[in-house]
């Protein structure tokens, strides 16, 4: 399913698939019921998306200029600079690290969170609006992204020490797993995620997207957006820490839902 997606993605027919699949040994009423599920219409309703129909390289969110340095369609990304000052990522940083902790993931098969060796950094979360900073930094998110500031979760701030890293993965939640049910009645599905860079770092700690082979280098006050109308691996939101090589990475994440998270 995974490589169906895939090629998919890059502009291979439906038919062409078929055919590969046929040749390949699948039987055909399996075939075609993989690509039905591969094919299904992607979501139409309104995502998260900063204004950048006059191509422009900055963008007014109030109290200050937001630089736009890159922007892609797919995966659609969009690359930001500006969107803090230092001392707010300082203020961000200092805040939070009387609360940091070993990083949890969702549990996958039960409710609630769980220790996950793919992911080897410390963090914590803010309520919104839970400091003067962070509720500053919600509402220029919320004007950023044209999205309801009400559907964005609590911002989390992530350190990463010398060989940590979070291995590649995806931030929707996926449908077919146990603990997904009760997760998507508050707030439903994720549909986009925006990773803040609060400190620069000497070596590594790149966000990387490995379907696209990008790979984004921290620098303190910048950030990039990906958003996914499906949570489905076709998206190309694929993505994990480098390992840090030199010094400390802080990062600030925020999770946008489709609807008012509660």
């Amino acid at each position: 399913m995974q490589w169906l997606q895939t090629q998919l993605a890059v502009g291979h027919a439906p038919a062409t698939l078929l055919k590969s699949l046929l040749k390949t040994g699948w039987a055909p009423h399996i075939a075609q019921a993989a690509l039905a599920v591969c094919t299904q219409p992607v979501r139409t309703a309104p995502m998260p998306e900063p204004d950048l129909s006059q191509h422009t390289s900055e963008i007014d969110v109030g109290d200050r200029l937001v630089q736009v340095l890159l922007s892609m369609q797919k995966p659609r990304l969009v690359l930001f600079g500006n969107l803090l000052s230092d001392t707010e990522c300082e203020q961000l940083i200092a805040s939070a690290r009387p609360a940091m902790a070993r990083s949890r993931t969702v549990a996958t098969q039960a409710h609630g969170e769980e220790i996950n060796p793919d992911r080897t950094s410390s963090g914590m979360f803010y309520t919104r609006g839970q400091t003067p900073v962070v509720a500053l930094l919600e509402a220029r998110i919320a004007k950023l992204l044209q999205w309801p500031l009400e559907n964005g979760e609590g911002l989390q701030v992530l350190s990463y020490r010398p060989g940590a890293e979070y291995k590649p993965h995806h931030d929707y939640f996926n449908p077919n797993e146990p603990s997904s049910a009760a997760i998507l009645q508050h707030g439903g599905q994720r549909v986009g995620t925006l990773v803040i860079y609060l400190s620069d770092v000497a070596a590594g700690g790149c966000t990387f997207f490995p379907e696209s082979q990008l790979r984004v280098h921290p620098r303190k006050g910048h950030a990039v957006f990906f958003s996914y109308p499906s949570p489905e691996v076709h998206t190309l939101t694929l993505h994990g820490g480098d390992p840090v090589l030199q010094g400390e990475k802080w990062i600030a994440t925020k999770w946008l839902r489709e609807a008012p998270f509660l």
